[in-house]
């Protein structure tokens, strides 16, 4: 069987696909894919009161898709702002990270953007590090407003 060798850099793995199943691959997101998923990740997100079991069987169900909107929504889903740490358990946090690297990788290659500016536009979308940024801001403007004295010289 002929099969095309799918090499994923990341996680230093090669993936097999048989010839005669390429079609089951879909396309990269266009630009208005993208924009509706930004959207999405802007939306507020869909708390749901089930077991965590269920939901995170649901959100796996969606990140292995390979649909950019059920990313999108899980990522939106799962996002926690600067409070990752205090809000999200461990399976959390790696369903969180999983979906969010994936549609990261897409986003950068359709925007072709840079890491950084990747990060910065994914960040302003789900309204992450923005406090944080806004606070070290009035921190350093306050640091740059005390006048600085020159020691005199003891007689």
């Amino acid at each position: 069987m002929q099969c095309y060798d799918i090499k994923f850099e990341k996680d230093k793995a090669i993936g097999l696909l048989p010839i005669n199943k390429q079609s089951h691959l879909r396309p990269l997101a266009t630009i208005n894919q993208v924009n509706k998923c930004m959207s999405i990740l802007k939306s507020k997100p869909k708390i749901k009161r089930s077991m965590w079991s269920r939901r995170a069987q649901e959100y796996e169900q969606k990140i292995t898709s390979g649909k950019i909107y059920d990313l999108a929504e899980v990522v939106r889903d799962l996002n926690k702002g600067d409070d990752l740490m205090v809000d999200q358990s461990y399976s959390e946090r790696q369903l969180f990270e999983k979906a969010y690297e994936r549609i990261f990788s897409e986003f950068q290659i359709v925007l072709d953007l840079s890491l950084e500016d990747t990060q910065k536009k994914l960040d302003k979308a789900l309204k992450r590090n923005l406090e944080a940024q806004a606070i070290k801001k009035k921190v350093e403007d306050k640091i740059e407003a005390i006048p600085v004295s020159t020691p005199v010289p003891a007689e």
